[in-house]
C-alpha cells in the first residue's frame, strides 16, 4: 500500500500561483506513474497532469497547458504541480494518485488506472 499526501494548496487572487506536493510512503514503487486529479462539488473528478515513472514528458489537460507544470523526484518520493496564472475555475480540492507499470498518453488520464489516491489540498481562486 502506498500512501500519498498532498500540501501546498490554499487561496491566491486570480494570476496568482501555487505549487503543490505530494509525498509517498510505504510501499513506494519508483516505477509508477503519477497523477494529478482536481475534483468540485457535484462534478466529476477531473485529470489535470500526469507522468510515467521515467519523468520527461508530462501530459496535461488542454486547460492548464501552458500554465501547469508538473515535475517528480524519484529520490524523494515527491511530485510537484507548479500551477501559474490560476484562474477561478481551478479552484477545486487537488489530489494526487499513484498506478503501477507503464500507461500511455491516452490511459494516463483515466483515473481507473489508478490504485492510491492522497486526501486532496484544497485550493481557492479569488476573482
Amino acid at each position: 500500500q502506498v500512501q500519498l499526501v498532498e500540501s501546498g494548496g490554499g487561496l491566491v487572487q486570480a494570476g496568482g500561483s501555487l505549487r503543490l506536493s505530494c509525498v509517498a510512503s510505504g510501499r513506494t514503487n519508483i516505477r509508477s506513474f503519477m497523477g494529478w486529479f482536481r475534483q468540485t462539488p457535484g462534478k466529476e473528478r477531473e485529470f489535470v497532469a500526469a507522468m510515467n515513472s521515467g519523468g520527461g514528458v508530462a501530459y496535461y489537460r488542454d486547460s492548464v497547458k501552458g500554465r501547469f507544470t508538473m515535475s517528480r523526484d524519484n529520490a524523494k518520493n515527491t511530485v510537484y504541480l507548479e500551477m501559474n496564472n490560476l484562474k477561478p475555475e481551478d479552484a477545486a480540492v487537488y489530489r494526487c494518485a499513484a498506478g503501477t507499470g507503464m500507461a500511455t498518453s491516452q490511459s494516463i488520464r483515466d483515473k481507473r488506472l489508478y490504485t492510491s489516491w492522497g486526501q486532496g489540498t484544497q485550493v481557492t481562486v479569488s476573482s
